[in-house]
């Protein structure tokens, strides 16, 4: 595996190629001292074993797609499935491929840009697509852009699965949150959509106007406000840290692993848009170019 480091007075990212994931990232807390705000392995040659996608990039289809495919063009796709779920992009999705060091440029707004070829019918997907990513440093901002290219018809919807962890505290309940979204997608048990989209009203899942996570858990496909100024805020009283979160993309899956503590912010399209006429379409075509520019900004409380 290959190790690129690029850094600002404010933030070092450190990434590796496989998976293009985020290692760490590191920033200033209100001491002035460097704390990792992302989750990850110590050492790379771990992250084979890693079934949580720490930090990675996530493809061809971030979350989850129903009835083991999807129909496009009047064509069906067969997809692998586990309980007739298809995750991830399927059992090697694109966060367990080696992607290529495009080009590391270091200096005043530093960036690197990593790419992958997925070929045609890769876990069942049709077309060869070229995906990239680039990360680039903008004094305290991280910003993420995917961008794909396809030469047939297919669909795409990438992200980053970077776990932030804003302290070294046990639990995340006393961390602040404010989401932009007022409707999410309503899902069953198993996460799958039902095709509808409610509202977070008098639910545990109204963050509308900042407040402390508590003891509630996510894993939900929240609607971003359309014209809202940011899709998410995060702080942290004890690291003096605050994130906040731009985002192109009309979704965005929060997430909350039970096993460590950590949130997800998976700027996103819809899961499971293949198979909803109703939600955006997920549709990259010959001579289009797909596109998810997310900002990841860090400040102090």
């Amino acid at each position: 595996m290959k190790q690129v480091t690029i850094s600002t007075p404010f933030i070092t990212l450190i990434v590796l190629d496989y998976g293009a994931l985020i290692q760490k990232l590191l920033v200033k807390d209100k001491d002035g001292n460097s704390t990792n705000v992302v989750v990850g392995k110590v050492f790379p040659s771990d992250y084979p074993f890693d079934n949580k996608a720490l930090g990675a990039s996530i493809g061809r289809y971030a979350g989850r797609i129903s009835n083991g495919g999807f129909e496009l063009d009047r064509e069906t796709y067969p997809l692998y499935e586990q309980k007739g779920i298809h995750l991830h992009g399927g059992k090697k999705g694109f966060h367990k491929r080696d992607w290529t060091i495009e080009e590391v440029t270091h200096g005043r707004e530093p960036y690197m840009r990593l790419s992958y070829l997925s070929t045609h019918l890769e876990e069942g997907y049709p077309g060869n697509l070229r995906a990239v990513v680039t990360y680039k440093l903008v004094n305290n901002t991280l910003c993420i852009t995917y961008e794909a290219t396809t030469d047939r018809t297919t669909v795409v919807n990438l992200t980053n699965h970077a776990y932030f962890r804003m302290d070294n505290a046990s639990k995340i309940n006393d961390y602040r949150l404010q989401l932009n979204c007022s409707k999410m997608v309503e899902t069953l048990a198993d996460k799958l959509p039902t095709g509808k989209i409610v509202t977070v009203s008098d639910t545990p899942f109204d963050f509308l106007q900042e407040k402390e996570i508590d003891s509630v858990r996510l894993d939900i496909p929240f609607v971003i406000d359309p014209n809202s100024k940011f899709a998410a805020k995060l702080s942290s009283e004890k690291s003096g840290v605050s994130l906040t979160v731009k985002t192109n993309q009309p979704a965005m899956v929060v997430y909350t692993p039970l096993e460590f503590p950590a949130i997800c912010f998976e700027a996103q399209n819809y899961p499971d848009a293949p198979n909803h006429k109703n939600f955006p379409s997920s549709v990259l075509r010959p001579g289009e170019l797909y596109q998810n520019i997310s900002e990841f900004t860090f400040d102090l409380v």
